[in-house]
């Protein structure tokens, strides 16, 4: 059989780089070396490579596809093989200038489940492949299950760490489900990142085994980490029914949305938690595996250093996104300050997207409610507009398309909020937001004390206390 060969460099450096590479046969089968480690997760087949590759191919026409995260422009082309072998030169443009402009990537939240076998030769080459600058996985309990990236220790993993890559390992601590309600998150997930040791429990409840109480609460484990130095980010959308009452007694530091990517595109309960005056920026991972595009931008300055992104992601200097770059401003504000205003005064937000794939919609959303939209069908472009700042709360901005990217995901980006202060009136919005979270602290109450699972009346007290503290904080806004 015919054979190609190929050299992946970045155009700017002429460095090998690491890639995905895909190449489609004659009969439209996925080929790639025998030792070749595939791609997870949905969409395209791919194989990782070093920066060199070497197949062989049946002779005919295949399709070559090369990809490196999400800031270089895909390579793509067709060959026809016959009797002698192909070599490839295959050189990767950026479509944009996020480095220089201070912006890094990261995945704040991954794991390997109990059946990757190559845990270390996958994780050398996320980071690379996916040109992430910070990548996270973290330890995981849920039941007996041995999970690969639990062989990895809290902190640092300088075996796959340099200058450009920080790699570290984490802590996801969770307590799940009511049993009578199984697909119920219970109190929710918890990302803790930057710890040096691991906080005990893991998990508690149902994750362990039927007779393991639901205690601590997680409000606890932010507690621990934030002792520690860590940075707390809340999982999966605001899921959890203690995610309102942390949130409100200001310990988490942002939370991650669109994680993993079978969960809605939605922002419900984050918008809630804005409207209600709680300050949280935007991050993302992409959970089981790198299986979607998925990422979080900090900024900071051009050389990039891992303590500088964790300040700017608990700053609010962030957007997310699976592809395209989102640059936002409010009066010059970016996100994550706050902008001091006077009723009526118009407020001049100015978006600015660049991507390798076209755009469709930009909404410009302000305390819960789109108050501006512009659909577009470009890979570049800005978007400004003047609203009036009739109340206090928060501005962001988000980006929306029906293109596709490899992983077969829709495109998309949202900002972190500007927050706006000044005008001496609480979002339209706050009372609908409390009321929302009132009643459902209130709905937990009632299954921590009938049905929640402790060694004692005083573990139960604690926990509707908990409940209580983080309610009042709600229904003071109501009044």
């Amino acid at each position: 059989m015919p054979k190609i060969t190929g050299e992946i460099r970045d155009a700017a450096t002429g460095d090998l780089v690491q890639a995905r590479v895909q190449v489609i046969g004659p009969t439209g089968d996925p080929f790639g070396p025998g030792d070749a480690m595939w791609k997870r997760g949905p969409g395209e087949p791919f194989f990782y490579s070093d920066g060199q590759f070497s197949l062989e191919v049946p002779r005919g026409y295949s399709q070559i596809l090369v990809e490196r995260g999400t800031e270089f422009t895909p390579w793509r082309k067709t060959v026809e093989a016959g009797s002698g072998n192909i070599a490839l030169d295959v050189s990767l443009e950026r479509w944009g200038d996020l480095p220089e402009r201070g912006w890094h990537p990261g995945n704040t939240h991954i794991h390997y489940d109990e059946k990757e076998t190559e845990p270390d030769r996958r994780l050398a080459y996320d980071s690379r492949v996916e040109n992430l600058r910070m990548t996270a996985v973290s330890v995981l309990k849920r039941w007996d299950l041995n999970y690969a990236t639990n062989k990895y220790p809290p902190g640092v993993l300088t075996q796959f760490t340099d200058t450009h890559h920080f790699v570290q390992s984490g802590e996801e601590s969770r307590h799940n489900h009511d049993p009578d309600r199984p697909f119920v998150i219970g109190y929710g997930h918890v990302m803790l990142l930057n710890i040096r040791n691991i906080v005990e429990p893991i998990s508690r409840g149902l994750l362990i085994d039927p007779f393991t109480p639901d205690y601590p609460p997680l409000s606890y484990v932010c507690d621990d980490a934030t002792a520690q130095g860590g940075i707390v980010i809340w999982c999966h959308n605001g899921q959890g029914t203690e995610a309102p009452i942390a949130a409100a007694l200001g310990k988490v530091h942002a939370i991650n949305l669109f994680d993993p990517y079978w969960n809605d595109i939605e922002y419900d309960l984050w918008y809630h938690m804005l409207n209600c005056g709680i300050k949280m920026p935007a991050s993302t991972g992409s959970d089981w595996f790198v299986s979607s595009a998925n990422r979080v931008y900090a900024q900071g300055t051009q050389d990039f250093s891992y303590e500088e992104w964790l300040a700017a992601v608990r700053a609010g200097r962030t957007f997310i996104t699976n592809g395209p770059a989102l640059y936002v401003t409010v009066d010059d504000a970016a996100p994550g300050d706050t902008v001091n205003v006077k009723v009526g005064k118009p407020l001049h937000v100015s978006a600015a997207w660049q991507s390798h794939y076209r755009v469709q919609r930009v909404e410009v959303v302000m305390n819960g409610e789109v108050v501006a939209r512009k659909d577009v069908n470009a890979a570049s472009g800005e978007f400004r507009v003047d609203v009036p700042a009739n109340h206090d709360g928060w501005i962001a901005v988000r980006l929306a398309s029906g293109q596709r990217d490899s992983f077969n995901q829709p495109i998309w980006a949202h900002s972190s909020p500007i927050y706006i202060t000044g005008t001496g009136h609480a979002p339209a919005s706050q009372k609908d937001s409390a009321r929302y979270f009132v009643d459902r602290i209130d709905e937990s109450i009632t299954w921590v004390r009938k049905k929640g699972k402790f060694y004692n009346d005083g573990q139960r007290k604690e926990i509707v206390d908990l409940h209580k503290a983080g309610q009042d904080i709600y229904k003071k806004l109501l009044k």
